[in-house]
């Protein structure tokens, strides 16, 4: 694979785990709000999907961000009887997202971020070796 290749699927790579990242955070956000309307549903969980597409200009596959899907598990509820959005049994539904679990796909995705980048920063410096061993 030549240099710029290797560039290029790395970013693409870094772009699909800053899209992972942005919808980790989304989640974190959410994880305490509740239902706009007493008894309805809160923010749902949401699971990020990547995708392989082949880049024609590159001739390479590349990573994608793919369909992002909604979690089906469970909410969980709490009784909470004075809330506002407490159901008739005095339930309160909150989403299905769970701080400690979106955390630890957090940091997942910033090591994969990472790596990405050290992909590129090798790259770099052995096309800089390379453009120096010409020039000699």
């Amino acid at each position: 694979m030549d240099f710029l290749k290797s560039i290029a699927v790395a970013a693409s790579g870094m772009r699909a785990q800053a899209g992972r990242m942005r919808i980790i955070s989304e989640n974190i956000a959410n994880s305490e709000s509740t239902a706009t309307t007493p008894g309805g549903d809160p923010y749902r969980r949401r699971i990020v999907t990547f995708r392989a597409q082949l880049d024609h200009e590159l001739d390479a596959h590349v990573v994608k961000l793919g369909q992002v899907a909604m979690d089906t598990s469970a909410f969980r509820t709490r009784h909470e009887p004075d809330n506002p959005m407490a159901d008739a049994k005095g339930e309160v539904k909150y989403p299905n997202v769970n701080p400690l679990v979106e955390i630890t796909d957090f940091r997942d995705a910033q090591r994969s971020y990472e790596a990405n980048i050290n992909v590129i920063s090798s790259t770099r410096r052995m096309l800089q070796r390379t453009i120096d061993i010409l020039k000699t």
